[in-house]
Order: structure tokens, then C-alpha cells, then sequence
């Protein structure tokens, strides 16, 4: 097998703050469902059901991001930094305008929309009154999505890690003074926990416009000029970024059509999921983060004319991806009920949850290797054969859990993850093994 020149070290390097980076959405998460699953199941259950909601909205932005990313990494590999800040200026141009329109379907459709998800009247009131704070924070993210694409594209991730910190101090300190009242806040419960998360993802906006400013070249970079409109370069951005866009619309959504099916069994069925989420998506940050760096690497070394390395590195990043996924794993299946008792004190609640634990367990070894191939495929810049790829994954996946919810019980359901990171693994290999995606140019 051919070797690639991309050491160890410097996969760690780019992934390592990549998973504090995950960590600022994991960690709002986290914080509203380890405070709100004190206050009861149908606060729980409905920042799990609103939060999703609001999180479909935002994959159109990820995606975006997503394509800006493959297109900064490919410039730094062929050392044309200039264009860097051409396409920023581009893509900022476009989250603003989507920012905008994402805000408007929010504010206006949400009631509507979330009346015909959720059959529960509490769960349903609680959602809206979370969604009544949490929308505004559209605007925001959109622009720290592709803050975080710009620095993971430059292989210079260390600012995610700040940033993540920030967000995390703000979400849990207004978490605790507004959830509960204290500090002479207003106790606003689920209203609380929405306003802390907006408070965070304004914070990091911030901090993103100021650190760039102060810490990029701005010569270098072509950053923080006036680029001329190039309709040409929008459109080859959009080429790349559209099927990223659609490809995690339909990902996210159906994630949160699994919720749905799940709502439907009932209260604890949900109660079950809301807790089994947030763990899920704590032992799945390494995935991700190993993902990520699948993807802007497998970009760069085509840009710098090894496209031969490619596939040994990708087992270079899934070796180092399982050997960090295995680490939480072993510490969350020793000791689940521990784990559970840090999001509810309902000891029935925790206890029906415990063989979904050993469920995600399984699922999490599975997709550190499945996502880092799949993801890989983007890098190559052809998002589209990405897109065909987990269409057809979802497809099957959806089929999987409807039927589970009918003659199942929720830990059954929840081994839907492990068919998806299984079959998603399995096609974006062949893929890459198979196909001559080498003479794709971006």
C-alpha cells in the first residue's frame, strides 16, 4: 500500500480541537438536558423535540460550510491563500441571506410545523416556548458555521477550541441563572435554557469576527476587503456546497423523524431517547471530529497532487479515530447508570434507558470508522455522488426504524444507528476504492 507523508501528529493536531469544536453544540445540548431533566420528563422530552427542530434548520448552513471548507482546503494545498479570503467573502455573502430566510421560516412556521409533529399538548407548549427564544440564534450560527470551516480548511483549528470554551462558560453559567432563577434572574425553566443557548452562539460570533480580525494576515489571506461579486465563483462554490446542503438537510431530518416515530410511542419512549441523544452525541464527538479532518485532509493532499496517498491516509485517520472512540465507550458501558443519573433523577427513567447505552456503544465504534470514509467523499469534491450515497442510506435507515417502532422496544429502535453507520461505512468505501474519483476538479 502506498504510504501518505500526513503523520500522526498532525492528524491529532487538526482533529483534536475539531472535538472541542463539536463540543459547542454537544455541549448546549448536553447542559439543557442534564439541568432540565431535573425539572421533569415533558421539559426534557421538549428541548429535545424543539432543539432538533431548530438544528434541521441549521444543516442548510453546515452543509454550506461544509462546501467552503473543501474549497479553502484545496486553495491551501495548491499555496493560493489569496483566494481564501475571496471565497470567505463569498460564502459570508450567502449565510447572511440564508441566515435571514432560515430566521423568517422559523419565526413564522414554527407553531404550525411543530403542532403537526408532536402529539403531546405539554410537550408541544414546552417546544414553543423554547423555539420562542432559541430561533433568534439562526443568525448567528450561520456565520460560526462557516467561521469554523474557514479555520478547519486552513488546518489551523486551535481558535475552535476557544471559541468552544466560551460558549460553554456562557451556556452553563445563563443555564443555571435562568433555568432556576438564581443570581436575580427570572425563572424561566425551558424559556431559560433557549435564552442561554442564544446568549452562547452570539458570544462566539463575536469572538470569531474579533479573533480573525486581530490574528489573520489580512495581505496574506485577501481577509477583510471588498472582493468584486464573481457570479462564476459563487457558482462553482455553490456546485460543491449545494448537494453538502441538501445531503445534510435530508441527514438531519431524518434523524429528527426518528424522534418523531419515537414521540409517538409514547412519553417515556421519548424520555428514554431525550437522555440516550445527549450521551450519543458526547461519544460520537470523536467521530465527527476524525471526520472532519478526513475531509479538509483528503482535500489538501489532492490540491498538493497526492491523490495516491489518499486512501492510506484515510486508514491512518479511522486507526486513530477507533482507538479514541473505544476510550469512551469502555468508560460509558461500565458504568451507564452513572452516566444516566447526570440527566434525570427519575430512577425508572434512567434505568429503562440502560440497554440503549450498550445500543449507542455499539453504534459509536461503528461510525468512527463509517464517518471518516463517508466523509472522505466530500473531500474528493464530489458532493454529489455524497449526496446519491446517503440518500440511499436513508432510505433504508428510515424504513428500519419505522418498522422498529412498531414491534420493538426503544433500545431496538436506537439500533437503527448501527445499520445506518454500517451501511454508510460500507458504500463510501467501496467508493472510494471503486470509482475514479481522482479527476474531479473544484
Amino acid at each position: 500500500m502506498i504510504q501518505t507523508s500526513v503523520t500522526h501528529r498532525e492528524i491529532w493536531r487538526i482533529a483534536t480541537p475539531i472535538m472541542l469544536g463539536n463540543l459547542a453544540q454537544t455541549i448546549i445540548t448536553f447542559t439543557d438536558t442534564a439541568f432540565l431533566g431535573h425539572l421533569g420528563t415533558i421539559e426534557l422530552s421538549a428541548s429535545m423535540m424543539a432543539g432538533l427542530f431548530y438544528y434541521v434548520f441549521t444543516t442548510l448552513a453546515m452543509g454550506f460550510a461544509v462546501g467552503i471548507q473543501i474549497f479553502i482546503a484545496r486553495r491551501y494545498g495548491e499555496g493560493d491563500l489569496r483566494k481564501i479570503g475571496v471565497v470567505f467573502q463569498h460564502g459570508a455573502l450567502f449565510v447572511l441571506l440564508l441566515g435571514l430566510g432560515l430566521f423568517s421560516l422559523l419565526h413564522f412556521c414554527s407553531e404550525s410545523l411543530m403542532g403537526i409533529i408532536i402529539e403531546s399538548r405539554g410537550i408541544y407548549a414546552a417546544s414553543m416556548e423554547y423555539l420562542r427564544y432559541r430561533h433568534f440564534g439562526i443568525i448567528f450560527v450561520v456565520f460560526n458555521f462557516l467561521f469554523r470551516s474557514f479555520y478547519v480548511g486552513i488546518s489551523d483549528t486551535k481558535v475552535i477550541t476557544y471559541s468552544t470554551l466560551l460558549m460553554a462558560v456562557v451556556n452553563i453559567f445563563f443555564d443555571w441563572c435562568l433555568i432556576f432563577g438564581h443570581c436575580g434572574l427570572p425563572q424561566m425553566g425551558v424559556g431559560g435554557a433557549a435564552l442561554a443557548s442564544l446568549l452562547a452562539e452570539i458570544a462566539a460570533f463575536c469572538f470569531f469576527w474579533i479573533y480573525t480580525f486581530i490574528t489573520i494576515p489580512h495581505e496574506e489571506y485577501g481577509m477583510f476587503r471588498w472582493h468584486k461579486l464573481q457570479p462564476r465563483l459563487m457558482g462553482d462554490i455553490l456546485k460543491v456546497a449545494f448537494p453538502c446542503m441538501i445531503q445534510r438537510l435530508l441527514s438531519f431530518g431524518t434523524w429528527f423523524a426518528f424522534f418523531i416515530l419515537i414521540e409517538k410511542m409514547g412519553e417515556m419512549a421519548i424520555g428514554v431517547s431525550s437522555v440516550i441523544r445527549s450521551t450519543y452525541m458526547i461519544l460520537i464527538i470523536p467521530g465527527f471530529a476524525f471526520a472532519a479532518t478526513a475531509n479538509t485532509l483528503t482535500s489538501r493532499v489532492i490540491g498538493e497532487g497526492k491523490s495516491d496517498e489518499v486512501m492510506a491516509l484515510l486508514w491512518k485517520i479511522v486507526k486513530n479515530s477507533l482507538i479514541c472512540a473505544a476510550v469512551l465507550v469502555a468508560v460509558t458501558s461500565l458504568i451507564p447508570s452513572l452516566v444516566l443519573q447526570i440527566y434525570t433523577d427519575d430512577l425508572a427513567l434512567a434505568a429503562a434507558a440502560v440497554p440503549s447505552v450498550y445500543v449507542i456503544c455499539a453504534a459509536t465504534l461503528l461510525g468512527a470508522a463509517g464517518m471518516v470514509y463517508f466523509e472522505a467523499v466530500s473531500g474528493t469534491g464530489n458532493t454529489t455522488a455524497a449526496l446519491v450515497l446517503e440518500l440511499g442510506v436513508l432510505v433504508g435507515y428510515l424504513g428500519y426504524v419505522f418498522l422498529m417502532t412498531k414491534v420493538a422496544s426503544i433500545a431496538w429502535v436506537w439500533t437503527a444507528e448501527c445499520f445506518y453507520n454500517i451501511v454508510m461505512g460500507i458504500i463510501a468505501f467501496l467508493y472510494l476504492r471503486k470509482t475514479d474519483w481522482r479527476k474531479k476538479k473544484i
